[in-house]
């Protein structure tokens, strides 16, 4: 039994009937990590991940029955975890231990979760390939010579070369989606507010939201139901119910309508993900799955939209990191003023300085109007399209990604193509819907596409149903 090859359900299940132990689980999950060190997923392995299962397989003997019981678990570099150095893929955090749990690192722990390694990441998450990691690219499992995405590459990557069944990433435009299309996994971008964000490093807090990647849907559906819910910490959770989300996976999707959206059909023209895309549809129709044709009419403004409100949001959450208090310091400074520039000129890398410098050009006096509160305009525009969108079906669905992962320093200095590749994942942060990137077919280079699968606020369980409608259709043609 090669254990890396389970899911998080089946580990629990083996660990429960004493076939095997938490310790012995950790340690080969552990090996597979260190196998595949080439790939540069993962920053650091845990020194106390082994010690951890030890008392969990004490605490499962003694009766505990938690719903991650000694599942092996990776975190993205931006979610603390007490005690453990969280850096946010820079330099300028590489030295940062953090004081404090995360709500979802608590509530992982509270169900017997053992957190074994960090992920690598594109620096405070500001990227879509992980090459603005300040400790190099992660590359992808399938294509060593490709991204694996961004900016919560390690992750995806981690669960793509099974080194875990389940890890979390973080989402502000499409940074848990588009990597599990590149590694050909599942990907989720809850709703805004579904998942407490106290305890992960903010990149735009309006649009932020830990995500969930896993080789099955069930597993992804386990962890959510683990960490969704209110928390006091976190005034921008919602206490909205969270639902039995692995009880009603299997729950007929047939007779729902699936949204088609005509301006993404346009979109999508003379694009590598077209024919996957319609191929998608078809298999829909095939099995008499209601499709309605909808227009989303200002989906096509939600890549500018997102670079003038992300940036905006980063610049004033980034302000702190100054080289004062959580940061590494500039040593030849020689007064205040000094430490700020000097600090922040080193430590931050090529990427996040160019966001940050955007963010203050569309909050400065003259261009607020012009850039910002327009942007913001076109936010609420968004959202009320989305729900009239939702008033017609309930499952809207368009590609994840642009086309295959690209080559590993094949994109042009110009930063804008690669912005470019977020534009079918932004608009589910701007107006804050669940969406789950399923892996569907592949391109012409024979590599892993995906299909977003969305739906109204606080409706994953029909996300995952639906899901699990066409993994049966996929497993049935197969």
């Amino acid at each position: 039994m090669d254990i890396t090859k389970l899911s998080a359900l089946e580990i629990k299940k083996h660990i429960k009937s004493g076939e095997v132990t938490c310790e012995e689980v950790t340690r080969v999950f552990i090996s597979k990590i260190l196998e595949n060190k080439k790939y540069n997923a993962v920053l650091e392995v845990f020194d106390d991940a082994v010690e951890n299962a030890k008392a969990m397989d004490i605490k499962i003997k003694d009766g505990f029955n938690g719903k991650l019981a000694g599942v092996p678990i990776i975190i993205k570099d931006n979610i603390l975890y007490s005690g453990k150095i969280c850096s946010c893929g820079s330099k300028f955090m590489k030295d940062y231990i953090a004081q404090y749990n995360s709500t979802v690192v608590k509530r992982m722990l509270d169900e017997g979760a053992i957190i074994i390694a960090r992920a690598n990441m594109d620096e405070f998450a500001m990227g879509s390939s992980t090459e603005n990691s300040a400790f190099g690219v992660a590359h992808n499992p399938i294509d060593f010579e490709r991204v694996a995405g961004g900016s919560s590459g390690g992750s995806a990557c981690a669960v793509a070369l099974d080194m875990c069944p389940i890890a979390l990433g973080t989402e502000t435009g499409g940074s848990v989606r588009q990597p599990a299309s590149f590694c050909g996994i599942y990907g989720l971008k809850p709703s805004y507010g579904r998942i407490s964000r106290y305890g992960v490093v903010a990149f735009a807090s309006s649009l932020d939201q830990v995500g969930i990647f896993s080789k099955t849907l069930e597993d992804n559906a386990l962890m959510l139901e683990v960490i969704a819910g209110g928390d006091n910490n976190d005034e921008t959770s919602s206490k909205t119910k969270v639902d039995d989300y692995l009880s009603e996976i299997d729950k007929d999707s047939t007779n729902i309508t699936i949204g088609v959206p005509k301006e993404i059909i346009e979109m999508v023209k003379g694009l590598p993900c077209e024919v996957n895309f319609h191929n998608f549809i078809k298999v829909i129709k095939d099995n008499n799955i209601k499709t309605k044709d909808i227009s989303i009419k200002d989906v096509g403004l939600g890549l500018a939209t997102y670079y003038i409100l992300a940036p905006a949001e980063a610049a004033s959450n980034l302000a702190k990191f100054d080289g004062v208090k959580y940061t590494s310091r500039d040593n030849n400074a020689k007064n205040l003023q000094e430490i700020y520039k000097k600090s922040r000129s080193k430590g931050f890398g090529k990427e996040v300085k160019r966001r940050i410098m955007l963010g203050n050009y569309v909050l400065s006096s003259g261009y607020y109007d012009a850039y910002y509160k327009k942007a913001k305009a076109v936010q609420g525009l968004l959202i009320e399209e989305y729900e009239k969108a939702f008033d017609e079906c309930d499952i809207i669905i368009m590609p994840t990604t642009l086309g295959e992962a690209y080559k590993i320093g094949s994109k042009p200095n110009d930063p804008v193509e690669t912005y470019k590749e977020d534009i079918f994942t932004v608009t589910a942060n701007i107006v804050g819907i669940p969406s789950l990137s399923i892996p569907y077919g592949k391109g012409k280079e024979g590599l892993p596409l995906g299909i977003q699968i969305m739906s109204k606020k606080f409706n994953e369980k029909t996300i995952y149903s639906f899901a699990k409608t066409i993994e049966k259709i996929v497993k049935k043609e197969d």
